[in-house]
C-alpha cells in the first residue's frame, strides 16, 4: 500500500501554467500520476501536456469533477490563499512546494486545514512518491529517474532535507529494498504534516514494514516521535539518522527549519530520546539500507 496517494487519487495543479508547474506537471503526468486539471488565474482555456486549465478551483470542479490532491505552485505570498480556495473546494489534501511561505500563513493553514478535517505537506517541499504509483511535486526530476531512484516496498520514508529524501530512497533501491511512500515533510520551522504525523500513517498503513526517518537538529518533531515511540503508539521499527552533529547553538543548519536554540532540538538530545525509546539510530547514511535489511528480516522470520 501507500500514504497520502495512489494511483487513483484524483490531483489539481495550481500554479500549472508557470515556469515550475508546467515542467512538474509533466514529471507528474510522465510517471503516471491522475493529473485532473490545472489552475491558473486568467488562463484558463490552455491546456498543459494534455492538462485543461481552468480560472480557479470552483470551475475546475464543475467541469472535471472533485478532486483528492492539490499541488501548489504559486509565488511563496499566494500559497495561503491558493490552499485555502482549494480546501473550500473540498480538497483533502494540499502540497505546498514554495519555500519562504511567511509563518503566520501556515500557521493560518494549519487552523483552517483542521477545521475542515483536511491536512497539507510543506511549505518549502520536494513532495512525495509512492513507488510505480504517482509523484506529487518535484521529487524524482523527471519521471526516468524516479522510476530509476524509487521501486515499490515496504520501507516507508520520512524526511526533513529534500536531497537526503531522494538519496536514502536511492540507496535502499540499490540494496533491494522498496518503499512504500516518500515523503520530505519540508525544511521550515512550521510544517503541515511532520515526523510524528506521518510516522503515525506509516504505523496504520498494513504493507508498510519498517520505517526511515531523516531527521535534523532545530524544532521538536524527532523528540515528539520518541515519545510516540515510549508511549507505544508507533510499534513497527525505525531507523533514524539525525544530520547537524557539529553545530552549536544559533547555528543554522541547511535550512530555516534547522537550527539550535540552547539544548532544544540539538543532536544530542534527538540522539539520546529516540536510543530511549528503542529507535535504532544510526551515525553514518550507508548503515540506513543495512538496518533497516536487517529489521525487514527479523519482521519476516517472526512471522
Amino acid at each position: 500500500m501507500s500514504i497520502l496517494v495512489n494511483e487513483q487519487s484524483k490531483v489539481l495543479v495550481q500554479g500549472i501554467t508557470g515556469r515550475e508547474g508546467m515542467v512538474r506537471t509533466r514529471l507528474m503526468k510522465d510517471y503516471g500520476t491522475n493529473v485532473r486539471a490545472g489552475v491558473t488565474p486568467g488562463k484558463g482555456g490552455q491546456e498543459v501536456y494534455g492538462v485543461p486549465v481552468f480560472d480557479s478551483v470552483k470551475q475546475a470542479r464543475e467541469e472535471c469533477g472533485d478532486f483528492d490532491i492539490s499541488v501548489v505552485f504559486v509565488p511563496a505570498f499566494l500559497v495561503k490563499d491558493a490552499a485555502l480556495e482549494a480546501f473550500d473546494a473540498g480538497v483533502k489534501l494540499a502540497v505546498l512546494i514554495p519555500d519562504r511561505v511567511p509563518i503566520n500563513d501556515v500557521l493560518e493553514l494549519a487552523r483552517v486545514s483542521k477545521q475542515e478535517g483536511a491536512r497539507f505537506v510543506g511549505p518549502n517541499t520536494l513532495g512525495l512518491v509512492s513507488p510505480g504509483k504517482a509523484v506529487l511535486g518535484m521529487i524524482g526530476g523527471r519521471a526516468e529517474s524516479a522510476r530509476e531512484w524509487f521501486r515499490p516496498g515496504s520501507i516507508g520514508v520520512s524526511s526533513r532535507s529534500g536531497g537526503m529524501t531522494s538519496a536514502i530512497s536511492y540507496y535502499l533501491t540499490q540494496a533491494g529494498l522498496g518503499q512504500s511512500t516518500i515523503i520530505h515533510v519540508g525544511g521550515d520551522a512550521v510544517v503541515g504534516l511532520s515526523h510524528p504525523e506521518v510516522l503515525l500513517l506509516f504505523e496504520e498503513d498494513s504493507e508498510t514494514e519498517v520505517m526511515v526517518m531523516f531527521g535534523e537538529i532545530g524544532t521538536t518533531q524527532e523528540e515528539r516521535v520518541a515519545d510516540l515511540v515510549s508511549g507505544g503508539r508507533i510499534r513497527k521499527p525505525i531507523v533514524a539518522y539525525i544530520g547537524g552533529k557539529a553545530a552549536k547553538s544559533g547555528t543554522r543548519f541547511s535550512h530555516a527549519g534547522a537550527i539550535v536554540e540552547g539544548s532544544r532540538g540539538s543532536h544530542e538530545s534527538k540522539v539520546e530520546l529516540l536510543r530511549e525509546a528503542g529507535v535504532h539510530v544510526v551515525d553514518v547514511i550507508s548503515d540506513i539500507p543495512k538496518k533497516a535489511g536487517q529489521l525487514l528480516k527479523e519482521r519476516g522470520e517472526k512471522r
